[in-house]
């Protein structure tokens, strides 16, 4: 088992590659809500992923954000910016390899108060040993990638 493990990176290497590089949206929409429903607050208050309701939903960045409650719904029309995902919710690790994948909402990671998604969670463990040097890669291919759908508006 331990040497399939290596190759967790390799085989995610090869999905990255086949990926496209520009984003259809600016912020990844699943199931018809921002990052599959989930409530971005629960990511910095619980420090756990809690599937919103769409009882409490608004409206940022061209998606549909939902809450799993009226007081996360306030924190969030408050500032946005301080808690949607890095890089509309796409893969942070892909985008540090100039790669724009969608990302698993169980997936994440708050650093420096900054939420960040992962393809799955074997990829989130590959982005936790080196933040350091993935966040401005990241940072890096977020603008690239923004900036060719722009080209294409």
């Amino acid at each position: 088992m331990r040497k399939y493990a290596q190759l967790i990176p390799v085989l995610f290497a090869l999905f990255l590659t086949a990926c496209a590089t520009v984003p259809s949206t600016p912020v990844l929409t699943l199931d018809g809500a921002a990052i599959g429903g989930y409530d971005v607050v629960a990511y910095h208050t619980d420090d756990k992923a809690v599937k919103g309701s769409d009882q409490f939903s608004s409206i940022y960045n061209e998606s549909v954000w939902h809450f799993a409650s009226a007081e996360n719904k306030a924190k969030f029309d408050a500032d946005p910016v301080k808690y949607a995902p890095q890089y509309g919710g796409y893969c942070a690790y892909g985008l540090a390899q100039g790669r724009i994948i969608d990302s698993d909402p169980e997936a994440f990671s708050v650093i420096d108060g900054k939420l960040y998604l992962n393809y799955n969670q074997s990829v989130q463990n590959i982005w936790l040993k080196d933040t350091s040097t993935y966040i401005p890669n990241a940072d890096l291919g977020w603008e690239k990638a923004k900036a060719k759908a722009a080209e294409k508006k």
